[in-house]
C-alpha cells in the first residue's frame, strides 16, 4: 500500500477502536458522531483494495467493523421504525424524518433504472423478493411506491421483531400495504419452488457478511430462481468496503452479470445487475462463464462505454444518464 492508503487504514482503525469501546450502538450523539466520521472517511474515491490488506489483523478489523456497522444500522432503523409507527397514522408519509432517506431514494432509482435498461421485463414484475429487509424496509417501500407499482413484494428477514415493526409501518397505506408480505425465514431455508416464483430478487448488502456465506446464498438463489429472473446485488468499492462486503464477479457463479455501477456520491453501495440465464431448447440454461477478465478495459472516467469482459457485459453508467 502507498502512504495514502496506509493513512486511511490508520484513520479507520482508530475510529474502529473507538466504536468497539462503546457500551451500546443505539442512536446517540456519540454513536452518531463516530459513524458519521467513519462514513466521511470511506466515501471519497480511493484506490485501496480491501481484499489485499497487508495483514490478518487489518482483515479482522475490517470484518469486525462491517459487523458493527450492520448492528448500528439495524438499531438506527429500529429506532426510526418505532418512532414513525408510534407518532403517525400513515408512517410512509413521513419517511423524510429518517436521516438517510434521500440515499434510499437515489439507490432505489439507480437499481430500478439499471433493471429497466438491462432486464426489460423486470419493471413489470408481479412478484419481487427482497432478502434482508429489516425493521425499516425503505428499499422495498420506495420501489413499490415509486417504481414497481404493480408488484407484490415479499420481504425476508431473520428477525420476527423486525418484520413486526415493518408491518406496522405499511399497514395503514392503502397502496403499498396490501402489496407487502413479510417472511421470518432464512432464505437458505426457502424452497426452490418458493424462490422460483420471483421475477426479481434483491439481495441486501449485509446478507452474508463473510464472503463464503455470501457465496452460499448466491449459489442457493442460482439453483432456485427461474431462468431469466433478475438478481440485484449490493456491493461496495474501494474504502467503502470497510462499511459493506465487497462482491466479486466470481462470487456470482450461475448468473450472467449484466451491469455494475459504482456511485461516487453519498450513496455507499455499488449495484450489480445479474440474471439467471434463460432456458435453452434442450431444457438447460445458456450459462456464460464467470470469473475471467482477460481483455477487459476499464477507463478512468465516470461514464464508461460497454466493456468486453470475456462473455460478460459490464457497464458503468452515470446515475443522471439513467431513465427515471
Amino acid at each position: 500500500m502507498g502512504n495514502q492508503e496506509e493513512m486511511l487504514v490508520k484513520k479507520i482503525t482508530e475510529i474502529y477502536e473507538s466504536i468497539s469501546k462503546l457500551p451500546d450502538l443505539s442512536p446517540s450523539e456519540e454513536v452518531n458522531a463516530l459513524f458519521t466520521e467513519l462514513v466521511l472517511a470511506c466515501i471519497p474515491a480511493s484506490p485501496i483494495d480491501v481484499s489485499k490488506l497487508s495483514n490478518n489483523g487489518e482483515q479482522e478489523m475490517r470484518s469486525n467493523l462491517i459487523r458493527l456497522c450492520g448492528e448500528a444500522e439495524g438499531l438506527l432503523e429500529s429506532h426510526y421504525s418505532d418512532l414513525l409507527a408510534s407518532n403517525y397514522e400513515n408512517p410512509l408519509e413521513h419517511f423524510e424524518l429518517f436521516p438517510y432517506y434521500s440515499n434510499y431514494l437515489k439507490l432505489s432509482h439507480l437499481e430500478y433504472s439499471l433493471l429497466a435498461r438491462h432486464v426489460p421485463g423486470a419493471p413489470a414484475a408481479a412478484r419481487v423478493a427482497f432478502v434482508g429487509s429489516g425493521p425499516l424496509p425503505l428499499s422495498s417501500i420506495v420501489l413499490a411506491s415509486r417504481h414497481m407499482r404493480a408488484a407484490r413484494f415479499y420481504n425476508y428477514d431473520l428477525s420476527a421483531t423486525a418484520n413486526a415493526q415493518a408491518r406496522r409501518l405499511v399497514r395503514a397505506d392503502a397502496d403499498v400495504g396490501p402489496r407487502m408480505a413479510f417472511r421470518t425465514v432464512d432464505v437458505m431455508n426457502a424452497t426452490r419452488e418458493e424462490i422460483a416464483k420471483y421475477e426479481v430478487v434483491f439481495l441486501a448488502a449485509l446478507v452474508g457478511i463473510g464472503r463464503e456465506e455470501k457465496v452460499r446464498v448466491v449459489a442457493h438463489l442460482a439453483a432456485s430462481m427461474a431462468p431469466g429472473a433478475a438478481l440485484v446485488v449490493r456491493s461496495a468499492q474501494g474504502a467503502r468496503g470497510f462499511l459493506y462486503p465487497v462482491v466479486e464477479m466470481e462470487d456470482l457463479e450461475g448468473f450472467e452479470v449484466l451491469a455494475v455501477h459504482h456511485p461516487d456520491d453519498e450513496v455507499i453501495n455499488s449495484v450489480i445487475i445479474a440474471r439467471k440465464p434463460p432456458a435453452t431448447a434442450g431444457g438447460g440454461v445458456a450459462l456464460q462463464p464467470l470469473g475471467h477478465s482477460h481483455g477487459a478495459v476499464v477507463r478512468p472516467c465516470k461514464c464508461c462505454d460497454m466493456q468486453a469482459m470475456n462473455h460478460l457485459t459490464i457497464e458503468e453508467v452515470a446515475l443522471e444518464e439513467l431513465p427515471s
